[in-house]
């Protein structure tokens, strides 16, 4: 797309829309941008750049038509009816990765999945860092990837989560090294099918050439189906089963080049899903040039990211665990394998179309009771009935409340929840902060304070 003097709607005033605007102001475009929400409701940096002369406009009142190109932020959908009506007048429309990628100086590696993109994504970043390699991180971490192209270098790799919401909207992006994690049921009120939403994961690969890398799940159905797709060089990782190349686990051992390289109760992360995401980016790191010994040290200095199966405090004999992240049933159902027994599991918020079927079989196994909160409680109800103990809690606050005073010592509270967190919270970090604030403030209660 040509940017200098051109007319560019950028559609979405979040964290990528804003950096955006930004990039696209530098590079001499006319920029107008929309928002679903009003005006008055934006953040304060999507309204100071309104004070910059960029004019602003509702997505409902269209006319998409009238630029020269359009930069979706990932929360805006490609089919959405005013996307549609523009890219049927012919006017380019791309994300804001397609945005960036063009200008990101040096290689890129690419992880999305549907579960455990941030924490292999941290953890691949960590160590290369920790193996003296130059490196950046961020996409759907952190810094948004256009705001990654000023501090970009041609020796200093770009370590970026994707999710499919970027991916879907690819037009040449090409990763020197593509991860794909797994794919499992999620967005499905987005993709509305599962093959559209896998294949909007699989568009990683479509533009890799012989010479990059695709580091793939070898456990996952839908990762064997690419085992095709695009030209890169694939490298398998496994956390079942013995592979003749690539990372596999065996006997308490994470494997990789034909030598067991660091023990699985060496690493700081839990559950057998994170040892997974481990594996991909050892990998990852192996092949930006990172030395075998130096990634063993590496992988077992790193701490869970925050709200991915973090430990939050111990309160009163029971442990309490902030998955908020877990925004589908799989990373849910990963949760719930990092457990034996003795779990109080929060669920609910906003549902995104998911079955919660899959839930009854570890929940009656290892739950003591579910405390349902947010919009999708009834229909989660609906799911679980008769697997396992169900209480209505309605909030996040009583959920935590009522667990606490039901919960034994040696228990679980564990923040899982399946959903989204829109319905209540403006975020899934918003509802893990949430979530710790309670618990702390239980532990002070429990030694005669007050937070």
């Amino acid at each position: 797309m040509e940017l200098k003097n051109q007319n560019i709607l950028v559609a979405g005033m979040e964290r990528s829309g804003i950096a955006s605007v930004e990039f696209l102001l530098r590079s001499g475009a006319h920029v107008t941008a929309v928002d679903a929400k009003p005006f008055e409701h934006l953040n304060d940096a999507a309204r100071a750049l309104h004070d910059r002369g960029v004019p602003f406009r509702l997505q409902k009142d269209g006319g998409f038509e009238d630029f020269d190109g359009i930069v979706l932020s990932p929360g805006v959908p490609l089919d959405a009816p005013e996307v549609q009506a523009a890219r049927e007048r012919g006017v380019p429309v791309i994300g804001e990765l397609e945005l960036a990628a063009p200008f990101l100086a040096g290689p890129t590696i690419g992880i999305t999945g549907s579960n455990g993109k941030t924490t292999t994504t941290a953890l691949t970043g960590h160590i290369l860092a920790e193996c003296g390699v130059p490196v950046q991180v961020g996409g759907n971490i952190g810094t948004a990837v256009t705001a990654m192209i000023d501090t970009s270098r041609e020796d200093q790799w770009n370590v970026l989560e994707l999710s499919s919401f970027q991916l879907e909207s690819t037009v040449s992006f090409r990763p020197r090294i593509a991860v794909i994690l797994n794919i499992t049921q999620n967005h499905l009120d987005r993709h509305h099918t599962m093959d559209a939403y896998a294949d909007a994961k699989g568009r990683i690969l479509d533009h890799q050439v012989e010479t990059d890398h695709a580091v793939l799940n070898a456990d996952d159905e839908y990762c064997r189906r690419f085992e095709h797709r695009g030209l890169a060089k694939r490298i398998w990782f496994s956390g079942t089963r013995k592979l003749p190349s690539g990372a596999y686990l065996d006997n308490g051992q994470i494997w990789f080049g034909g030598e067991a390289v660091v023990p699985a109760a060496d690493l700081l992360i839990r559950g057998r899903h994170n040892l997974e995401n481990a594996m991909a980016a050892m990998e990852a790191g192996y092949l930006a040039g990172a030395a075998l010994p130096d990634i063993a040290r590496a992988v077992t200095t790193f701490h869970a990211v925050e709200h991915r199966l973090e430990f939050v405090q111990q309160a009163g004999g029971v442990d309490f665990y902030n998955d908020s992240k877990a925004t589908s049933i799989d990373a849910t159902l990963k949760a719930l394998e990092a457990f034996d027994s003795g779990v109080w599991i929060i669920l609910g918020g906003k549902d995104k179309g998911s079955e919660y079927g899959p839930l009854r079989s570890p929940l009656t196994k290892k739950a003591r009771a579910a405390l349902l909160i947010g919009s999708a409680a009834a229909k989660i109800a609906s799911h679980l009935e008769g697997a396992v103990d169900l209480i209505e809690a309605g909030t996040l606050e009583n959920a935590v409340r009522i667990a606490y005073a039901k919960a034994k010592p040696g228990d679980i509270i564990l923040l899982a929840p399946a959903c989204s967190s829109f319905d209540q919270f403006q975020s899934y970090e918003h509802r893990g902060r949430v979530f710790k604030g309670l618990v702390h403030a239980l532990e002070n209660r429990e030694h005669g304070t007050t937070a």
